[in-house]
């Protein structure tokens, strides 16, 4: 995994999707730590099932002073998102895709976005999407792939760098509550079996 240069990634510049207002992405962990979390797309019914998922964390990790935060590559998308309220925490968007470069978060080529699409991990949680009344579309940049940043108060360290192999990696919640050192009292949703007939409708 490549290192972080807090300093480099921590310039870039993100759009508030509430206020509109521009704001350097280190100011998201100046005054406590943070878990940012890189949607591929705010259309996308994988990501959607995720930010929910991550989401059961939020009383946790506002009782602990961590500030959670998603991102998008873009703004298509990002109304419905919020008014699905598939996320708890504040959203912004990187609308020059530069955080998700400097992060080291791949763009899939036409040809191999297919098989990565169709792998077991993304039917398997698109299943599980559907059965949580779960939707998406497919509006948007369906190249990009993301991933999660995790950083100490002040910018001290990088708690945690996730890359996304597959659309549908997503780091685990206790891994998410370790790398913060506190204790959360949610559990994972459990990700449904895929077979056939469930995962090709």
């Amino acid at each position: 995994m490549a290192k972080v240069d807090l300093a480099k990634v921590g310039k870039n510049v993100l759009k508030s999707a509430d206020s509109g207002e521009q704001v350097e992405l280190q100011s998201l962990w100046q005054d406590q730590p943070v878990v940012l979390f890189f949607l591929r797309r705010f259309g996308c019914q994988v990501c959607r099932w995720m930010a929910a998922e991550i989401s059961k964390l939020e009383p946790d990790l506002k009782a602990g002073g961590v500030s959670l935060v998603g991102v998008g590559p873009e703004e298509v998308g990002l109304q419905e998102f919020k008014e699905g309220g598939f996320f708890k925490g504040s959203i912004y968007v990187d609308n020059q895709k530069k955080c998700y470069k400097d992060l080291g978060f791949k763009r899939y080529t036409a040809i191999s976005v297919v098989p990565a699409a169709l792998g077991k991990k993304v039917r398997d949680i698109s299943s599980k999407a559907s059965a949580d009344g779960i939707q998406g579309n497919f509006s948007g940049d369906l190249l990009q792939s993301g991933g999660m940043l995790i950083v100490a108060k002040g910018g001290e360290k990088v708690l945690l760098h996730f890359i996304q192999d597959s659309p549908g990696d997503l780091v685990p919640l206790e891994d998410i509550s370790k790398a913060l050192g506190i204790s959360a009292s949610v559990k994972a949703g459990e990700k449904p079996v895929c077979n056939d007939d469930v995962c090709t409708r």
